[in-house]
């Protein structure tokens, strides 16, 4: 009974947070908390013995599943009308928005291939940002397969010989999970954007640095990049269904 009492808070959580981005217009968001939600709150139903308990999850189920679907009806019209966009500002010191809670919504089962412009993935905190957002790529459900990276050279002489020997480790590393990794330079590069062939678009105004450096190597933040504070910055989402191809 605990574990289905749970269940069911959980479901709770995940359905209020639905409406509350669903109310905010951020409609692809509120679609994945809408079906995570409805699959929680299926369990619970299957769990329920109580006949008037099984009527009320029914109604809910049935509520929420109904504006699930009109939310995917109207995300699908969106982007065959190339008039998708959608903008998350985020606040100076806000925190929950690691890359797995930022690019979750557009990273699906269809996503094989994604290209990576960014000037700044030079240091060795921007080169541990791109590992990390190249872990959250892998850990699916993206079937990813290749991984493109533009970015600039660093100039310094030891900078440069550490630049290179960590993407090329990075690149090693990526290869045991059957990912491909290709790096470039270009010392004219300004715009930041990641897109995927799925025909997601995403522009950060910082690129993939908009972290700030926790306190110490132990503080709170310092591995969980949801719990880590941003630097202000604003997140454009595209949709485009005529990307680049390999």
């Amino acid at each position: 009974m605990s574990v289905l009492s749970g269940m069911e808070n959980s479901a709770g959580v995940v359905l209020r947070r639905a409406v509350e981005l669903d109310n905010n217009g951020r409609f692809q968001e509120s679609l994945v908390c809408y079906q995570e939600g409805i699959d929680l709150l299926l369990q619970v139903l299957k769990g329920t013995k109580d006949d008037a308990k099984k009527t009320h999850y029914r109604q809910k189920l049935r509520s929420y599943m109904d504006r699930a679907e009109q939310i995917k009806h109207h995300v699908v019209k969106e982007k065959e009308e190339g008039k998708y966009h959608k903008q998350i500002k985020i606040v100076e010191n806000a925190t929950g928005y690691s890359y797995e809670n930022l690019f979750k919504p557009y990273v699906d089962e269809t996503l094989t291939e994604v290209w990576v412009e960014d000037p700044y993935i030079r240091h060795t905190h921007q080169l541990y940002n791109f590992l990390r957002f190249c872990e959250m790529l892998i850990k699916g459900p993206s079937r990813i397969k290749k991984i493109n990276l533009l970015t600039s050279r660093d100039e310094q002489e030891n900078g440069k010989d550490q630049q290179m020997c960590i993407l090329q480790e990075i690149k090693i590393s990526l290869l045991d999970y059957g990912v491909i990794l290709e790096f470039s330079f270009s010392q004219s590069i300004h715009d930041r954007e990641i897109r995927f062939n799925n025909g997601w678009l995403i522009k950060i105004g910082r690129g993939l640095d908009y972290f700030k450096k926790p306190q110490s190597r132990f503080s709170i933040g310092s591995c969980d990049y949801d719990l880590r504070p941003c630097y202000e910055t604003s997140v454009d989402i595209f949709h485009n269904n005529h990307t680049r191809k390999t």
